[in-house]
């Protein structure tokens, strides 16, 4: 049964598909690329499922045409993909590889030749390994060498390039990967190092802003997209939703699973004062001028939603965790199924930041596989995503400034250290055979994109 509400998305707003490079290109010792921290930690005995690596992938460097046809062929707006520093840049900095960067432009030709939207993401995990050596991101140096790196892409791409992000969720690449050792570089660093990892990353982060702007052929826009630790208020009254909001952005553990903590600095020019009080002498020593640069104005936030948590106002109004009900659904990987969390997330970040939002990740793992039919019957995620973005609707409607949408992902990959155990993906992929089918929650998207959302009100 059609609906006949009018479409609440507006027009312009962008449907899109991510992807990141360590996690689908494969070739990883192709065309002169050199190793990253992830080649590094795959060879780690037991520290990826399986003893997998994306050594092959998705084989997408090889592959690219056939997958943009497949983007074409689910009317596919916008492409998020990033580009592997150490394709670029072997060595991390100086001689650039002609034949890497190469690669990039004839992915992003072969995009605008299908009237897809390249938005490139500078950094999505994968430093490389010849940097690691040279102290990585505890390196003071850090900063400069990413802003070296976001200028060759820069010089080279911007011609045709207009969208950019800076970072991918800096949380999780420090937190799993620098403190918790569950991530690549696989390191176990104390709380003060950590935190100086953190200050060199968000320096780096603006002072790819800055290298962005004085580089683009094209005027730019620039985001940064940080993983969202998420809060949703356990009903509609309103201590309940101010208790919400107070979590939502307190520092409250020695850990990297916050918000403000990562996002202050960059729209408020300062560290929250709660984790400064908190973190103590561990808090890194910084400047008057680092916190200028961190603090570059951006022109969108991305921000990548999954799941979320709830809250009460307790005694006197102080916020209290409520645990998930026995049963609570949730995805293949086991994380709680929050639609709310869409909506209250983009709501407390525009009233907090007021800077415009594109949800740059949104998506589950299934279990998916070929039916003898042929096809990929995926209902979760078709019901999943619809939640969702009803969610993102409520918040359009309640005035969020909310101008896109990219589902994670558009093909089933490489997942970090569960190897490819999850999917992901709107696109199956057979990773023996390479060969790709569509899922019938890519054909669904594809009534999303081309009825603008509109058929989110038709009945099942």
């Amino acid at each position: 049964m059609k609906s006949s509400r009018p479409a609440t998305f507006p027009k312009g707003f962008v449907w899109g598909a991510a992807s990141s490079s360590y996690q689908v290109e494969g070739a990883i010792d192709t065309d002169g690329r050199n190793p990253s921290v992830w080649d590094m930690f795959c060879r780690k005995e037991g520290a990826v499922w399986s003893g997998q690596s994306a050594a092959v992938s998705c084989d997408h460097y090889h592959r690219y045409q056939d997958d943009v046809r497949l983007m074409q062929q689910i009317a596919l707006q916008a492409y998020r993909f990033s580009t592997a520093w150490p394709r670029v840049l072997p060595d991390g900095v100086g001689k650039i590889n002609r034949k890497g960067l190469a690669f990039y432009d004839r992915l992003v030709d072969e995009l605008l030749a299908a009237g897809i939207t390249p938005w490139v993401t500078l950094f999505h995990w994968d430093m490389p390994y010849a940097l690691y050596c040279r102290g990585g991101w505890l390196s003071p140096d850090s900063s400069d060498w990413f802003a070296e790196y976001t200028r060759v892409v820069v010089s080279r791409l911007s011609d045709r390039v207009r969208h950019w992000l800076t970072v991918n969720e800096p949380q999780c690449f420090i937190s799993l990967g620098h403190q918790e050792g569950r991530h690549a570089p696989g390191d176990k660093l104390g709380f003060r190092e950590v935190l100086r990892v953190t200050h060199n990353v968000l320096v780096a982060h603006g002072k790819a802003v800055q290298t962005i702007r004085a580089n683009a052929k094209l005027r730019p826009q620039i985001g940064y997209a940080p993983f969202g630790a998420l809060v949703c208020p356990a009903s509609a009254r309103p201590a309940d939703i101010q208790a919400a909001r107070k979590e939502m952005f307190s520092v409250t553990a020695k850990n990297c699973w916050n918000n403000a903590w990562f996002m202050d600095p960059i729209f408020k020019g300062h560290y929250p004062e709660d984790g400064l009080r908190l973190f103590g002498d561990d808090a890194p020593k910084f400047t008057a001028r680092e916190l200028a640069t961190i603090c570059q104005p951006i022109d969108f936030f991305g921000v990548n939603i999954y799941t979320g948590s709830r809250v009460r106002a307790g005694k006197n109004g102080k916020p209290e965790r409520i645990p998930h009900p026995i049963g609570h659904p949730q995805t293949a990987f086991h994380w709680p199924v929050i639609p709310d969390c869409m909506y209250w997330g983009a709501r407390f970040y525009w009233e907090r930041y007021h800077c415009p939002i594109y949800v740059t990740e949104n998506g589950m793992s299934n279990l998916d596989w070929v039916a003898l039919d042929g096809r990929v019957h995926d209902p979760q995620r078709i019901d999943f995503t619809r939640r969702y973005l009803l969610a993102l609707e409520r918040a359009l409607l309640d005035g969020v400034d909310i101008r896109g949408y990219f589902h994670w992902s558009i093909l089933d990959n490489f997942e970090w250290a569960d190897g490819f155990k999850e999917r992901f993906g709107l696109i199956h992929v057979d990773y023996a055979t390479q060969k790709r089918v569509l899922k019938d929650s890519a054909y669904w998207y594809k009534e999303v994109i081309t009825s603008n959302g509109k058929c989110l009100h038709e009945s099942p």
